[in-house]
């Protein structure tokens, strides 16, 4: 075993390591994000009748007014959005305090458990074999490197 090779192996089982870790860091960060959301939007609940202006891969555009007459088209989309298209009138819930913030009515951060827990759960079916193999690949390694005793 080359000491290059065993350096190697070592950066490799440490990058997937740390790939996996920061993929299940974002994904827990990215539940507690939208618990948070949804108790900013109950904290000042708004709920209004909107329609669906497109729906996009990454986001989903409505439209709606506030009670004030002000007609409002979050940038970043609604939560929530599966099963939308356009040109339906749906029921949302919004943040008064910030417009910018709606979900679906009905619909909350638990919705997010099932994506986000089978993303967890597929990146370790495959990072953990792939340490188990970098791991034992290096243990072959040292034991045929030390010299055999007589």
């Amino acid at each position: 075993m080359t000491a290059r090779g065993e350096r190697a192996r070592r950066i490799g089982w440490r990058a997937v390591l740390g790939v996996a870790s920061l993929i299940t860091i974002l994904c827990v960060a990215l539940f507690f994000a939208a618990v948070r959301n949804d108790a900013s939007i109950e904290g000042q609940l708004g709920t209004v009748n909107a329609q669906v202006d497109s729906v996009a891969f990454d986001r989903t555009i409505i439209h709606f007014q506030t009670p004030d007459g002000i007609t409002h088209s979050p940038a970043t989309g609604v939560l929530y959005p599966d099963g939308l298209s356009v040109g339906e009138v749906i029921r949302i819930q919004y943040d008064i305090g910030n417009t910018e913030l709606t979900r679906v009515a009905g619909r909350s951060a638990e919705l997010t458990l099932l994506p986000l827990g089978s993303t967890i759960g597929f990146t370790w079916l495959v990072a953990a074999p792939l340490l188990w193999w970098i791991r034992r690949t290096n243990q072959r390694a040292k034991t045929a490197k030390e010299p055999a005793q007589v």
